[in-house]
């Protein structure tokens, strides 16, 4: 029984041999896919070398997924092993893809907390055919255009059906999920419906490529029009913004002829027009809706428009017609609202320099990354912005204007950085007959309380963010606080404008509390606890 090749084997050799158990060559025995060579006079099985060839190759080819029906098709009836192998790929890949989408909604589900029922939702929006997903389209946008005049506007948005591929990634599943779900928001219905209803008072009928490819060429300019205002780090409800204002408007202006709008030029009007465009356009449901379908369709994803088409809208309240914030600026410069005498300010913000500076000193090493009263800086931020502030205002009373607004400006050294640029600051300041000197429109004294302020509110922040007691310079915060109403309080208190709306103080609310929540500032903040 143990020679060479061709001896025959028991079943538990043949087992020792392949690795394989005797259980499971008796079932392939069984059933065809490895028959035995012979048997002993006992009736015991004996296989010989084709046995161990053929169970060599039923292990291949089970190890590769097919079922024993396959292998017998193969190993016991000699079908073509690679038209076999051929048929099983296909049946693979689709199962492959039933895993992918599978997983793409148990991910979902895990990432959104879902219950049973959105479960149930999600799976059956998986399970859609290409032409129930476009039907699904198709009835969005009939009953967002409805009767509306607008064929341009609905062949828009029928032009981006969800052609999910047939291998589509797990992004690609996710965004078609969540397109499902927010098909059936109706605030998404509402936002459509009102582009359209605007487009209907406006610009019915059809418009041609040129006019739609003209109104791209404008969204692009005043995308990079505002990115560069941003990297320059200019407010978007100062006068500073009545320049990039100015081009934006006098670049859209010419598109507006399709619809019959051809005003002398840039204005009052012309601007409520444009805003009353942007602010149509800005829900953030139907960008969301444009990103995922370009996720789906396997197309560039345009980076989110949101914070651009903010500044831009906010400019626009803040700069309602040409020169308007400029003049506003320029008719308070010398009115002192809070009668204090320009030597007694400039001691006032050195105190609040000198008190700030305290704070920075206090601030550990490994409490750069913490959270701060304001949503978009951690204390690193906070930091820079307080010595930025700094820099800034030096070079302006100094004739040198900075523009490095997006850089680094504590370097290894915070409290280093800082102080050095409080001194430079004093030393501008204190340079005899500043007080009195014209930067602009405004007497030198503007610029002494303007960096009094930004440190009062700013210092603030720095106090809260570390747990420390945030009374900065009571008198000084009681003095600023009228001028502070008086610069600030015309600016709109939207998003990306400079402050967020104003908090009523508490009873118990120190001076430096009142001027950080007129600023927007929720007095009770306090950091949150770590998780």
């Amino acid at each position: 029984m143990r020679g060479d090749e061709d001896a025959l084997l028991s079943i538990g050799e043949l087992a020792e041999r392949t690795g394989l158990s005797v259980k499971l060559i008796r079932h392939w025995s069984d059933v065809g896919v490895v028959p035995a060579a012979g048997r002993t006079t006992a009736g015991y099985r004996l296989f010989d070398g084709q046995s161990v060839a053929r169970v060599e190759l039923a292990r291949t080819l089970r190890d590769l997924g097919l079922g024993l029906a396959a292998i017998g098709e193969i190993v016991e009836r000699g079908r073509d092993l690679a038209e076999v192998a051929a048929i099983h790929a296909d049946a693979m890949e689709v199962r492959i893809r039933t895993l992918r989408r599978q997983q793409a909604v148990l991910r979902s589900v895990a990432r959104r907390k879902s219950t049973p029922e959105e479960l149930f939702f999600m799976t059956k929006l998986a399970r859609l055919s290409a032409a129930e997903r476009n039907a699904m389209i198709r009835d969005f946008v009939a009953d967002v255009v409805g009767d509306l005049d607008v064929p341009t506007y609905r062949d828009g948005l029928l032009a981006g059906l969800p052609d999910l591929p047939d291998n589509p990634t797990s992004e690609q599943v996710d965004a078609w999920i969540e397109l499902g779900g927010l098909l059936g928001d109706p605030q998404l219905r509402a936002a459509m419906r009102r582009m359209a209803e605007y487009a209907a008072r406006h610009a019915p009928g059809t418009h041609d490529e040129d006019d739609l490819r003209a109104v791209e060429d404008v969204t692009e300019m005043w995308l990079g029009e505002v990115k560069a205002a941003t990297e320059a780090g200019l407010a978007a409800d100062s006068a500073a913004a009545e320049p990039v204002v100015a081009r934006v408007v006098a670049a859209w202006l010419p598109t507006q002829a399709v619809a019959g709008y051809a005003p002398d030029g840039d204005g009052a009007e012309p601007r409520r027009r444009l805003l009353e465009q942007l602010e149509l356009a800005a829900d953030p449901r139907a960008e969301r809706y444009w990103q995922l379908m370009c996720v789906i369709n396997g197309w560039p994803v345009r980076p989110s428009m949101a914070a651009a088409g903010q500044w831009l809208m906010t400019a626009l309240r803040s700069n309602p017609e040409p020169g308007a914030r400029a003049a506003r600026v320029a008719g308070m410069a010398d009115d002192d609202v809070t009668g204090t005498d320009p030597a007694l300010k400039l001691d006032g913000c050195r105190r609040v320099l000198a008190e700030v500076g305290r704070l920075v000193v206090a601030v550990p090493l490994d409490r750069m990354d913490d959270p701060t009263p304001c949503d978009d800086w951690n204390v690193r931020a906070l930091l820079d912005h307080l010595v930025w502030e700094n820099l800034l205002w030096t070079s302006l009373a100094t004739g040198a204007p900075r523009s490095d607004f997006t850089d680094d400006h504590l370097g290894d050294d915070p409290a280093g950085a800082f102080h050095a640029a409080a001194r430079a600051t004093l030393t501008a300041f204190e340079r005899p007959g500043m007080l009195q000197e014209r930067f602009g429109p405004a007497p030198g004294w503007r610029l002494v309380e303007q960096v009094t302020i930004e440190m009062l509110v700013h210092g603030w922040d720095l106090a809260k963010a570390l747990g420390l007691p945030a009374d900065l310079a009571p008198d000084v915060a009681q003095a600023v606080l009228p001028a502070v109403v008086e610069i600030y309080g015309d600016l709109p208190r939207t998003p990306g404008g400079s402050f967020a709306p104003a908090h009523p103080p508490l009873d118990t609310a120190t001076p430096a509390d009142r001027l950080a929540a007129y600023l927007g500032r929720t007095v009770d903040w306090s950091p949150p606890r770590p998780s």
